[in-house]
């Protein structure tokens, strides 16, 4: 293979694999001084290769520090034997590019004691085909070294980020999703209660830990920590990724129900309206992305009485106590609103006192019943003849009526018989 040859190759494979040429170059110049050193030299020679990608050349340099003794002739040389080689002497000095050298040929005389120099022993002929077969096996055995690398540092910096995942398959318990350049594992820990994990389905996941490993990075990922829902609301929400409204606390219980704390920064922004996005439409994306799971977003307070209170919304508090000593929150709730406040197997109570940092408990309000009594008393004042009275009443005016009646009769009557006689 052709050194500029193997130049192209290198830069193909470096494109499409996103690798940096250097990266690529530095290993090739390694694996090439290994090689000079077994077939021409000795694993103790201090040998620096310098191999140009652009222009397919490469150049085998032995490094010498001057001394006036040597007492190690695999590093050490002196003037004397430089004049005798006859050899073109270099010096490697620090280029205007970043973490790069330059090689430039330096005079003898201008040379001192305990400076580092470099004599050229590049092979005419043979050193070529080594060359080349040597950069070909670093291509084959060390790129994928470095592309682990290149992934291992790419997703190391999007740990605590939240991407876009592609369900592949499921091995045993975990979920193994594809992340694009690489696959992730979504735990079963991690994993959202209920959720189905059918293959090509497309997930918002949070990146919990990269680790690097002998085969490439190994990426977790979860759907169930809390900071996916912060980061899902940083991204469905403008005011919260400014910083006008900031989210105080946050706490799930995946899949089922979630408690969000809010705040606002900005007086002109209302916190709850922001979040719940016109007609519901930013906190519906949110819970459709999470499988409809239901998020409770109240107002986070610096007084520990209203943040309790507000935290066991839906329900409505009456009155709240609190004994600091123990931490604990007593509240009390009308008996309407006594379900709400515990919710179903606790969790209402239980998601608001992991927001609040409060053990919280719940009781009942007791209500008077004064104004019922009242109304018992005066019906036990009433006289029990009352209903008799009445009846009497309605008898003597029906009486009243037949009696008036039979005296019109009575008279009618009378007229009548006069009128006859007549």
């Amino acid at each position: 293979m052709k050194e500029n040859t193997l130049s192209q190759v290198i830069e193909q494979i470096c494109e499409e694999r996103g690798i940096s040429k250097k990266s690529v170059v530095g290993v090739i110049e390694q694996a090439l001084a290994a090689a000079f050193k077994k077939d021409f030299g000795s694993k103790k020679e201090n040998i620096k290769v310098v191999f140009e990608l652009e222009q397919g050349k490469t150049q085998v340099f032995r490094i010498f520090e001057i001394v006036d003794e040597v007492e190690d002739k695999d590093d050490q040389t002196t003037l004397l034997d430089l004049k005798e080689l006859k050899a073109k002497v270099f010096k490697f000095q620090p280029s205007s590019k970043e973490d790069e050298e330059r090689i430039i040929k330096v005079k003898l005389k201008n040379l001192k004691r305990s400076d580092k120099v470099a004599i050229d022993v590049t092979p005419e002929k043979s050193y070529g085909r080594i060359a080349a077969q040597t950069a070909k096996q670093v291509v084959i055995q060390k790129i994928r070294e470095i592309e682990r690398d290149t992934l291992f540092n790419e997703y190391k910096k999007k740990e605590g980020q939240v991407i876009n995942a592609l369900v592949q398959k499921v091995e045993g318990e975990n979920v193994v999703c594809d992340l694009g350049k690489c696959a992730g594992i979504l735990p079963p820990a991690e994993q959202i209660r209920d959720e189905k994990y059918i293959s090509g389905a497309r997930l918002k996941v949070l990146v919990l830990e990269v680790n690097r490993t002998p085969k490439g990075p190994r990426i977790w990922v979860s759907r169930s920590h809390p900071e996916l829902l912060r980061k899902l609301f940083e991204l469905e929400v403008p005011e919260v990724y400014s910083g006008q409204v900031e989210i105080k606390a946050i706490t799930r219980e995946a899949g089922s129900r979630s408690k969000i704390a809010v705040v606002s920064k900005d007086e002109g922004v209302d916190p709850i309206g922001a979040c719940v996005g016109q007609r519901g439409a930013r906190i519906q994306t949110i819970v459709n992305e999470l499988s409809g799971e239901k998020i409770d977003i109240i107002i986070y307070s610096d007084d520990p009485k209203r943040f309790v209170a507000s935290a066991l919304a839906p329900a409505k508090v009456a009155e709240t106590k609190l004994n600091e000593k123990e931490r604990i929150a007593t509240c009390f709730v009308l008996e309407n609103s006594l379900s709400l406040a515990i919710g179903k197997r606790g969790q209402n109570v239980r998601l608001a006192a992991k927001l609040t940092g409060w053990k919280i408990d719940i009781k009942k309000v007791e209500v008077k019943k004064e104004k019922s009594k009242k109304g018992v008393d005066k019906k036990e004042k009433q006289p029990k003849d009352t209903k008799k009275g009445k009846t009497k009443k309605r008898e003597k005016k029906s009486n009243d009526s037949s009696r008036s009646k039979e005296k019109d009769k009575k008279e009618k009557r009378l007229k009548k018989e006069k009128k006859r006689k007549k």
